[in-house]
Order: C-alpha cells, then structure tokens, then sequence
C-alpha cells in the first residue's frame, strides 16, 4: 500500500474535518483505520470511538495508535471482543454516529464516513435498527435517502433498494422515480460539482419491455416519469435495457446509471470495483460516505482487512466536500 492510493486535496485542508465512525467494535472497522494509518496521511479525519479498542486492536495487529491520528473518544459499556459482537456495546455504537451526524449537522464535520454496522446485534439489544441510511435519515428528518455506489469510473443509484424482487414492480412508480432521479441531479451538481449530469435510466424488464411485449412496467410508469423530469429540464435517457445501458458505449459519456432494483445495478459495479466502492447517501443535508463492505468478523485482528474500500469512501467524502465548498 502506497500513500498515493489516498489523495488530498488542498481546498479540504481549511475545511472542517471528516469525521470516521469505527462501526460495530467487534468487526473490522477499527482494522481498516489503524491499517490506513500506517501509510497514509489522515491529518483530516476524526476517529469517533472507543480510544481503549482502538488501543487494543492495534496490539492485536502489531502496531501502535499514531500520534497523528485524531480521535474523539466515545466509551463503550462492555469489553469488546476481536470477532464476536457484544450487545452492551450498542449504546456506544449509536452515540459514535450521533457525535458524528450532529458535528455534521452543525458544522464541527465536513462530512461523516461510516464504519460498517452489525445490525443483528443492534436488534438483539432491543433496538430497532434497519441500517444506517434510516438511521440517517431518521436523524436528519430527510423523508427520502437515496443509496448510490460509486467507484473511480462508475455511479449507479437506485430506485428501489433491499426488497424481495416480486414487491419490486409494484414499489416502483411514477412518483418515486420523479423524486429520487430529482435528488440525484441536485445532488450530483451540489456535493460533485456536475453542471448538467447525465443520467442513465434502466427499464425493469429484460429489453426494456419490448414494446410491451415483456412487460409494461416502461410504458406506464418509467416512461412518463422521464418525459416529466425531461419537460423539467433533466438529462435523463432511458428507459434503456440493463444489458445495453452498462456497456461502455454508454458508460463512457455518463455521469451516473439509475437500477431500478439493487441486483440489476450493483453486481456490475461490484464486479469493476469489488473492494473499492464506496455506499453514497443522496438526499441527506450532510455528506455520507460508507465502505461497501460488512463487518467481517472473520477477519478482525488478523491484519488481512483489506483498506480499499474505506480509501475510496474517504477519497469520494474528500472529493465531495471540496465541490460542495466551491461558489
């Protein structure tokens, strides 16, 4: 791993720090940090956490906490163990994101980069937890978060997330496709600095419908959604079969695709960048970026963490503060 893999920009150096929440203790969150540390430079980043874990797993990996590494210290209740998740941890987990979303919120971070969560154990301690971009939205009052991956060359967003895929063409309307393509190009322009971004809109079904010969999902509801956000204004094409919209033909000269369903779009992603993308929320008032990954338990303490993706979320939260601070 070289320094080079994360770059800085200038203009975010007289900015407010990002502010990087550990996740659940237990995982890899405190892995991927420290592991970072160790070769690159994080004189913006915050650490929200327990300094006593942090502490530990750098013993566990053979190294020791930097001077250099900021950390803001949230205690947690129980002992944390490498691999096994401990529900008297919950309380602390949560209070990390609360420090880090109203230091969002009220101006201390620029942007906030999340750790990755467990959240069977969040449920198991009583708490009713769905993952963190309701908790965000929950928090902030945003009535409609949109999730976008992204790696250095692709950004796909999506229209409908963790459903079963028969509840998804009945929760695809027209509505909800106005709003979360409209958040996306506010978005894209505010927090990437995209004048006009171009827009690929996936159909539902295989060939885009067909003509209605495969369904009518593209006929009644994606199509007159897109002839409105076109009347608008917006740079949207599609309704474009998945199998043709993400070829490079059309990829090369777009600025985002939008999936109708969470398996139609981010299998691709995932397969150009796996263990380098980074989970984006739209729509939110504060910037959050996430790693794409769980917490590994697997892998806590054992140095084998891979640090990719927690590069670009960090990469891609640096990138967006600097445009959103641009006139």
């Amino acid at each position: 791993m070289t320094p080079s893999l994360i770059h800085e920009s200038p203009r975010t150096l007289s900015l407010n720090p990002i502010a990087y929440t550990l996740g659940e203790p237990a995982g890899i969150g405190p892995d991927i940090i420290l592991q970072l540390s160790q070769c690159c430079e994080l004189h913006d980043i915050v650490v929200i956490g327990d300094k006593h874990v942090l502490a530990e797993r750098a013993e566990a990996l053979g190294m020791s906490v930097p001077n250099s590494l900021n950390i803001e210290h949230v205690e947690f209740s129980g002992p944390s163990w490498v691999g096994k998740a401990n529900k008297n941890n919950v309380q602390g987990v949560l209070t990390m994101l609360d420090v880090a979303i109203d230091g969002c919120l009220e101006g201390r971070f620029s942007a906030m980069v999340t750790g990755p969560l467990h959240k069977g154990i969040i449920n198991e301690a009583g708490v009713a937890f769905s993952g963190h971009t309701e908790y965000l939205a929950e928090r902030t009052r945003t009535p409609l978060p949109v999730m976008l991956l992204a790696t250095s060359n692709l950004k796909v967003a999506l229209i409908t997330t963790h459903l079963p895929l028969r509840s998804v063409p009945e929760a695809i309307t027209e509505s909800l496709i106005l709003d979360i393509c409209s958040i996306v190009h506010k978005d894209l322009k505010a927090k990437y600095g995209i004048e006009s971004p171009k827009m690929l809109v996936c159909g539902l079904n295989p060939h885009a419908g067909e003509g209605g010969h495969l369904g009518r999902e593209e006929i009644d509801v994606i199509e007159p959604a897109l002839r409105k956000l076109k009347n608008d204004g917006l740079n949207v094409i599609g309704p474009l079969p998945a199998d043709t919209l993400f070829t490079p033909k059309y990829l090369e000269s777009a600025d985002v695709a939008i999936a109708m369903y969470h398996d139609q779009g981010l299998p691709v992603l995932k397969s150009q960048g796996f263990g380098e993308a980074a989970n984006v929320t739209l729509g939110l008032p504060i910037i959050r970026t996430s790693v794409d990954h769980g917490t590994a338990f697997d892998l806590a303490g054992t140095g084998k963490a891979d640090t990719g993706s927690l590069k670009t979320a960090i990469n891609v939260a640096r990138d967006m503060v600097t445009a959103q601070s641009q006139p």
